[in-house]
């Protein structure tokens, strides 16, 4: 069976404790887990893997957490093929604070790589959610899974079980389809 690779940026510790239960959630066995910081060397290993989970905080006006930018900006510069990748994105933000830039760097991410061919998956919708605006919605829904821990904590654990079941059936493997076990 394919494996996912799970790759996360996280200042503050949160967007690290998504990538755990994520990783959890979809079977330590199917999951191989990076920190941006501590294990990422280039964007190539991003390239090993036909499913990802990817995740930033946000920070600033709508920005990446400070570990992914030098790995963006070389995807752009290098232009890799993401094709045949399905990426799904996941990262924390502050939607009172910070509501005008709520979540901005699944935004980011989902651009540049959709602009490099991969398939991005995992759209939530904005129902529930409090914030004023994000460069992260598309026709009312989010890209990827936003988790605001600061002024919604409650609602944490509820909306990674529901994305997760969302993503089951995306997430399957090329080799053998059968589905990611429950």
């Amino acid at each position: 069976m394919a494996k996912i690779g799970i790759f996360y940026g996280s200042t503050s510790g949160v967007t690290e404790e998504i990538a755990i239960a994520l990783r959890e959630k979809f079977g330590e066995e199917l999951c191989d887990i990076y920190s941006m910081e501590e294990d990422f060397d280039e964007y190539s290993q991003l390239l090993d893997y036909d499913y990802l989970l990817l995740g930033s905080s946000t920070w600033g006006a709508g920005e990446v957490q400070n570990d992914w930018r030098e790995p963006l900006f070389e995807i752009e510069i290098d232009k890799p093929d993401f094709s045949g990748k399905t990426i799904a994105l996941f990262g924390a933000g502050d939607g009172v604070s910070h509501g005008k830039h709520f979540v901005g760097a699944l935004g980011i991410m989902c651009n540049i790589f959709e602009k490099f061919g991969a398939t991005i998956v995992g759209e939530v919708p904005t129902e529930g959610y409090n914030f004023e605006h994000s460069t992260a919605v598309r026709d009312g829904k989010f890209v990827g899974l936003p988790i605001d821990e600061v002024n919604e904590s409650e609602k944490t654990e509820e909306r990674i079980n529901q994305w997760v079941e969302t993503l089951r059936p995306i997430l399957v493997s090329a080799e053998s389809d059968v589905l990611i076990p429950a």
